[in-house]
């Protein structure tokens, strides 16, 4: 019986981190009906794949998600019939995925969504042609949507399915002064900055901040503990880093984003998505200039936003001011519009499950539009652009996962201590 005809809408979720786990996740809420829809949540087993602390920690009220491989995540599709697939991965994952769904025989194809975790401030082209074939395509804001469509349509490729939306973690009371509390948190970031210098220096001015003001409670805001690892690989942890006496007033604290904003009187960061959570919550928001305008940190994004500042100018009690339309611009949903956000992608994907059948799915990448880069996109995941996933033998599959756990605690741990060593 078609799957419109049942009374759970069925979502599959594959991530590929924590950060994608809790986007894909919270976005599956948004883009169904609330009191019929079961989500099934899958992560990829690699480098970045989440523990079950942060998986905890995220929060999204969904059931914790199975470790596969693509190829195992195909067949639980092609064997569990679902409804809408949500692929919350970077960009050359979900175009092995897409392929790979194109590539089987289905009595009736899932409705597939993806989009992008947070702000988009690098490898814009690359990254959308990658995830073009999906039905829906998330932009975060009214920008990103403007600039998604400027893409596709700019190399010949349809852009109907970029469908305007917002970051689905977004929300929160509004902020409200405490009297007798004033706590300032820096959110930091894995890769924003890279180096150890950079990210020693942000440190020190953090440290500095709270012994300019005893009276103030400084927190540094962790992504991850040691030897976890997020959508990006971070090779010198603060928390090794914060070595030495340290003020009172100073600590290093862990857990959900949205908990830590509830007692923020003042959010600090370079680029961080948090910044955008802070905003939408009325919470008072620096964007650091101290390491410049750059593309590489990705602060660049809040050019115009009345946000960028230093540290010289936040110890001497500067608070920046957002503009309102820089703000309306980037999906923030200060305003309260947030609660419609989801209209049109909840009716998007409403619309295509009652189709009598969708559309094959159609990549912009194919073997003729891209013979020299499709082929490596595709066989990292042992998948090519005509054929059905593989099945692994028992044997095979100890195998590989012994070969896949040798190589993460590679990643994870040899090699950020050689690299270490290399900078003695």
């Amino acid at each position: 019986m078609p799957s419109r005809n049942r009374e759970a809408v069925r979502i599959a979720v594959l991530a590929d981190s924590d950060t994608r786990w809790k986007w894909g996740a919270l976005t599956a809420r948004r883009i169904s009906p609330p009191s019929d829809t079961r989500v099934t949540g899958f992560v990829l087993r690699g480098r970045a794949t989440p523990t079950a602390r942060q998986l905890a920690e995220v929060g999204a009220d969904v059931a914790a998600p199975r470790e596969v491989t693509g190829a195992e995540f195909l067949r639980a599709v092609r064997d569990e019939a679902y409804d809408v697939v949500v692929l919350a991965l970077v960009g050359g994952t979900v175009q092995a995925m897409l392929h790979g769904l194109a590539g089987m025989v289905l009595p009736r194809r899932p409705v597939v969504v993806t989009g992008y975790v947070g702000v988009v401030y690098e490898k814009l082209a690359d990254g959308l042609l990658l995830r073009h074939g999906a039905d829906v395509v998330l932009a975060n804001s009214a920008a990103d949507a403007r600039r998604f469509r400027a893409v596709y349509e700019g190399v010949g490729a349809d852009a109907s399915a970029v469908v305007e939306a917002a970051l689905p973690f977004l929300g929160g009371a509004p902020y409200a002064p405490v009297p007798d509390r004033d706590t300032v948190v820096f959110a930091a970031q894995p890769s924003v900055p890279a180096t150890r210098a950079d990210r020693a220096y942000l440190l020190r001015r953090l440290v500095e901040h709270a012994r300019l003001h005893p009276h103030r409670e400084v927190l540094l805001k962790l992504r991850s503990k040691p030897g976890e690892h997020t959508t990006h690989v971070e090779e010198h942890p603060y928390q090794k880093l914060a070595r030495g006496p340290l003020p009172p007033n100073f600590r290093l604290v862990h857990g959900h984003m949205g908990e830590v904003l509830d007692r923020t009187d003042l959010l600090v960061t370079v680029s961080s998505t948090a910044a955008l959570e802070a905003l939408h919550r009325g919470v008072p928001t620096a964007v650091l200039t101290d390491l410049g305008v750059r593309e590489v940190l990705g602060n660049h994004h809040f050019i115009g936003s009345g946000l960028l500042t230093s540290w010289d100018r936040l110890d001497g009690g500067h608070r920046p001011r957002p503009d309102a339309a820089w703000l309306a611009d980037q999906g923030v949903a200060a305003d309260g519009s947030y609660e419609t956000a989801f209209d049109a992608a909840r009716a998007r994907v409403l619309d295509l499950r009652a189709t009598p059948a969708l559309p094959p799915i159609a990549p912009y990448y194919t073997p003729g539009t891209a013979p020299g880069y499709l082929p490596g996109v595709l066989s990292r995941h042992r998948l090519d652009a005509t054929t059905e996933p593989p099945a692994a033998s028992p044997v095979r599959r100890l195998l590989r996962d012994a070969a896949r756990g040798l190589y993460r605690h590679g990643v994870q741990r040899v090699a950020p201590a050689i690299r270490r060593l290399g900078e003695l």
